[in-house]
């Protein structure tokens, strides 16, 4: 099974502000907005922008990863001691099951 890094987002504060920064000065190509998510073409990962709150304030970011089977990783992974925040759920048409790393930091595997 491979794991793939398909998303990286960052929480910004002001969504317009963060835009402008990222395609004047980055020269990163707008896949889309709006007022709390856009998204960059990066290639095979996507950047996306999400509005900071207080679980995750402006200038942190939140790792998202692909896995083919998306249950198969969250048994093995579950069964290894990873400590799930949510198990794999129907959002945004996939399944989407959020974990914890070794340092508390909240990341999201999904797959078909």
């Amino acid at each position: 099974m491979t794991t793939s890094l398909t998303y990286v987002i960052k929480f910004v504060d002001d969504m317009d502000r963060a835009i402008q920064f990222h395609v004047d000065n980055l020269e990163l190509k707008l896949r889309f907005k709006s007022p709390e998510w856009s998204e960059f073409e990066t290639g095979t990962t996507t950047l996306a922008l999400h509005i900071a709150s207080g679980q995750n304030p402006a200038g942190t970011c939140q790792l998202g990863f692909g896995v083919p089977d998306i249950q198969h990783f969250y048994s093995r992974a579950l069964s290894n001691g990873v400590q799930f925040t949510s198990p794999p759920t129907d959002l945004h048409g996939q399944r989407i099951a959020k974990l914890r790393d070794v340092d508390g930091a909240e990341c999201s595997v999904s797959g078909p």
